[in-house]
């Protein structure tokens, strides 16, 4: 099992207000999510209007699957009409599958 995480950071320019602000990274949000079937939700940089900050993360069997969606993901972040990908560096590590190699036998 292989893990991939990372967050989005995005400078969102036509961000006016608060409304508009969690519109925009609210349909980011559940664009990634249906298109992905991934673990995704805003994360920080609430504080600021015209910023943003998405968490993301995805397990599958290979490290290829995760860095194929994670690319995507980032790929989607940059063509977005209303946010600008300001950094995206994600990470992939191999998970636990629960398969240690001792099974209770009693």
């Amino acid at each position: 099992m292989f893990v991939g995480y990372g967050a989005l950071e995005l400078l969102l320019p036509h961000a006016q207000d608060l409304k508009s602000k969690r519109r925009i990274v609210h349909g980011l949000v559940e664009r990634l999510h249906a298109r992905y079937r991934l673990s995704v939700a805003e994360t920080g940089l609430q504080d600021l209007m015209q910023r943003a900050e998405i968490g993301v993360a995805v397990v599958a069997k290979s490290a290829a699957e995760v860095e194929r969606i994670l690319d995507e993901v980032g790929r989607v972040a940059d063509t977005d009409s209303e946010a600008v990908l300001l950094e995206w560096e994600p990470t992939v590590v191999e998970g636990d599958d629960g398969d240690d190699g001792d099974e209770d036998e009693g």
